[in-house]
Parts: C-alpha cells; structure tokens; sequence
C-alpha cells in the first residue's frame, strides 16, 4: 500500500520534470531564434543542440553563458 504511493509520488516528479525540461528546450530554441540577433548561424545551431540534448542543464548552461551576459542582444531603445 505505501510502496504504490511512493511509486506515484514518483511517477508524478517525472511528469513534472519533463514538462519543464520542454518548457526549457522551447524557451532556449525561441530565444535563440529571436532575441539573438547578431550570433552566428553556427552557433545557434549548437545551442539548439546543446538544448535538445541536455535540456534543463543545457538551458542553465545557456542562461549563465549567453543570457547573462547579453553579448548577442540587440540594445532595447527606450520610450520617452
């Protein structure tokens, strides 16, 4: 009887990790399409690779490496 709970409680954590590592591989594939304007094909393509494969981890390692640094963003003009 417990045993099958764990067994749920589990299964349900899998669920839930995977729905995030998707949500994490699109918003790594959407904000290398459009919000990096000046990398290169190239690189692109390797992140979306690195995303693909590596998923949560690999949208970590781009957000610590690409996003924080804002290297390949376009500056935002602002409104007066």
């Amino acid at each position: 009887m417990i045993g099958s709970g764990i067994f749920f409680a589990l299964w349900g954590f899998g669920w839930i990790l995977g729905i995030l590592g998707l949500v994490a591989i699109v918003w790594v594939i959407y904000d290398v399409l459009v919000n990096q304007k000046r990398m290169p094909d190239v690189e692109k393509v390797v992140w979306i690779i690195v995303a693909l494969f590596l998923g949560i981890i690999g949208a970590i390692i781009y957000y610590v490496i690409v996003k924080s640094s804002h290297k390949y963003e376009e500056p935002r003009e602002e409104s007066p």
